[in-house]
């Protein structure tokens, strides 16, 4: 039998032109933590890019990988990139069964990009993936409505409180600021 693998929380959120993106440690299979502090948050094309991903690692880092050489191949437009990435995955026959969802931020664009050819901005700069991801994403919303927190700090809260919720996302959280 397969082990199903549930992992992860992944929240980016943009604030008065900054953006952050965080993720927690936790990796599971079945009902085991067999990782506390692994880092699902990567730096690419010259460190003005920020890829957090859930999903199967081994898919996660094959699709940015492929991403690091659309930013390359198209000089760093995360635009073209994205899109770029979304269409070879969901054409390619070995690419297409990748189990993984990426989240992409720069300074300009804020993208959730899936296998099924999806390229997603969100239209209130947040966007969260993973088995905490909904639960981080309300708490988001909450903070930004509700307080004068940087994005920065809103990842970090928000990412705590789904920490509190989803047995699959622990507090060992690490954000990540694009400057």
């Amino acid at each position: 039998m397969k082990p199903i693998i549930v992992s992860t929380t992944i929240l980016a959120v943009r604030r008065d032109g900054h953006v952050a993106i965080g993720g927690d440690g936790q990796v599971t299979m079945n009902a085991a933590v067999v990782k506390q502090d692994a880092k699902k948050i990567r730096r690419l094309y010259h460190d003005k890019v920020i890829v957090g991903f859930a999903g199967s690692s081994a898919d996660a880092f094959a699709l940015m990988e492929r991403f690091d050489a659309k930013l390359e191949q198209y000089q760093g437009n995360v635009l073209r990139s994205a899109h770029e990435l979304a269409k070879e995955w969901r054409t390619d026959k070995v690419l297409r069964r990748l189990e993984s969802l990426l989240i992409v931020v720069d300074k300009q664009y804020s993208f959730l990009i899936s296998g099924g050819g999806d390229v997603i901005e969100p239209d209130d700069g947040i966007i969260g993936i993973g088995s905490g991801g909904a639960y981080a994403i309300s708490a988001a919303r909450a903070l930004l409505k509700h307080t004068s927190l940087s994005a920065k700090e809103i990842v970090g809260e928000a990412l705590a409180i789904a920490a509190d919720i989803c047995v699959y996302t622990n507090k060992n959280i690490k954000v990540e600021e694009v400057k």
